[in-house]
């Protein structure tokens, strides 16, 4: 993901974003963890409802499809499948440890 997320980051989340504003390809987002109850994720967006997926297929009304920042070892949309908007716990927006890594993630100001 750009800006490289790393295990360990400690991150704030937006969970009001999405009120009345939809996903946008690039977003980074925290989600539920469709196959694994009670666990989040971080994805970033990587096509929104009526868009192609990287098979070519429509993403779903009402759905994001999901990537990882690194495909050999994630689990995202190739493996669970595009995602329901209710799925989304929010939109990442700071990243504040470790603190030579503190910034801004999805071009905000912090």
């Amino acid at each position: 993901m750009l800006p490289a997320l790393r295990p360990g980051d400690r991150l704030l989340v937006d969970p009001t974003y999405y009120r009345g504003r939809r996903p946008a390809r690039g977003d980074v987002v925290v989600l539920r963890d469709p196959e694994r109850p009670g666990r989040l994720l971080v994805k970033r967006v990587g096509a929104t409802e009526g868009e192609p997926d990287p098979s070519g297929a429509s993403v779903p009304s009402g759905t994001v499809y999901l990537v990882g920042d690194d495909p050999a070892r994630s689990r995202d949309s190739r493996s669970f499948g595009p995602v329901p908007l209710n799925g989304l716990v929010g939109r990442v927006w700071f990243r504040y440890a470790p603190a030579d890594r503190r910034g801004p993630v999805n071009g905000e100001r912090g």
